[in-house]
């Protein structure tokens, strides 16, 4: 690949870049510049975690190496619902999960420019200890809050863990020894804050890879925490075709539109990826020829203009998502590794015992059971 293919690929779906030199440096070097990616190990990865995994693969295309950081450390610090021995199993859980998701896009994940790293292997050490106390010595409880502010569950009365999130997260781009780290738009500005921060300890910055969020299938962020507005991976089709039918598609409207969201973000890319970059829509019901799209730009034009409607587009969302789905669910069914540590990571809630109801003295059933055991006393 030319330079500007690199970097082409490398900036592919991205809606802003912080210090882009950072990045382009080491490829005129011909180094090839290395992107960190992390995730909190909480709830089951869901279908937006397409969008990481097709950009880890372009990453990858383009000759960067690629480090997966499964932040189990910041995965209890967030959370806090969850004890460390439970996030420990979510770890292995994401660890599988990942690797699948990989897998499904193109990736071989036995490749020397892809490594996985568990947060706690460094995260515990002196030296990364000495330096989460440093740093906190350089900032304000506000700038700890601010930097924090869409990814960390916040209140009037947070724990101190709220606040020692975003110390970590920026510490871990000089500790993974990076030259940039790629996430979601909803973390910029935890970004500003690691190009503000890791100065102060005399560490150099890194560039920053942002990409859009991708809006749930009822509008808004797709969330683990929010069962309407995700599609989960190991989803069977028929789920997955009842919650693409009943998502928010506005006829005409592109905006916060979940079901064109996978398209761009998730199905065109993954096609591209696989040597055929294209959508293709069915209409043998109307008798008509198909749609096929190698850009979303006419995908949103013909949306638009109402030439692609609402339903036929979730009609053919669903069956491509099914299909890039397929091999994720093989390997979990294939596993019973996988099957066991998911039951370990995420426990079905315990059974409520119902608790019967104190009447009172008073109340007539009350006084008939005396009365009956007032009787089994005296016939004995």
């Amino acid at each position: 690949m030319e330079l500007k293919e690199r970097l082409a690929l490398i900036n592919e779906n991205l809606v802003e870049v912080l210090n882009p030199e950072l990045i382009e440096q080491p490829l005129a070097e011909g180094r090839n510049p290395k992107i960190y990616w992390g995730t909190a190990t909480t709830g089951k990865p869901h279908c937006a975690y397409l969008v990481p995994a097709i950009k880890i693969a372009q990453f990858l295309a383009a000759g960067c190496d690629v480090v997966v950081l499964l932040a189990d450390i910041h995965g209890f610090l967030d959370n806090l619902k969850a004890p460390m021995e439970l996030v420990e199993h979510r770890v292995e859980y994401y660890r599988l999960t990942i690797s699948a998701l990989l897998s499904a896009v193109g990736v071989s994940t036995h490749l020397k420019n892809l490594t996985m790293v568990q947060g706690s292997s460094y995260q515990k050490t002196a030296e990364y200890v000495m330096d989460v106390y440093k740093l906190s010595s350089c900032i304000s409880e506000h700038e700890a809050k601010k930097a924090g502010a869409e990814i960390v569950k916040q209140s009037d009365s947070a724990p101190l863990s709220s606040l020692l999130y975003p110390v970590l997260q920026v510490l871990d781009e000089q500790y993974l020894d990076v030259d940039a780290q790629f996430g979601g738009l909803d973390q910029r500005k935890l970004f500003i804050a690691a190009k503000e921060w890791l100065p102060k300890l005399g560490y150099r910055q890194r560039a920053h890879l942002m990409n859009g969020m991708v809006p749930g299938v009822n509008g808004g962020k797709m969330s683990a925490s929010d069962p309407d507005s995700k599609i989960d991976l190991l989803d069977p089709p028929e789920v997955v075709n009842r919650k693409i039918k009943k998502a928010t598609a506005a006829p005409r409207i592109i905006e916060d539109n979940g079901v064109i969201a996978l398209v761009e973000f998730v199905l065109l890319p993954a096609a591209d990826l696989s040597g055929s970059r294209e959508f293709r829509v069915d209409r043998d019901r109307d008798g008509l020829e198909p749609l096929i799209y190698t850009s979303v730009d006419k995908l949103h034009e013909d949306y638009k203009n109402d030439i692609l409607t609402p339903q036929i587009l979730k009609s053919a969302v669903s069956a491509a998502l099914n299909k890039l789905l397929a091999p994720i669910q093989e390997a979990y069914h294939a596993s019973p590794e996988w099957q066991e540590i998911a039951l370990k990571a995420y426990p079905p809630p315990a059974k409520k015992e119902k608790k019967v109801k104190n009447k009172g003295t008073q109340h007539p059933k009350s006084k008939n059971e005396n009365i009956k055991s007032s009787d089994s006393k005296e016939t004995t």
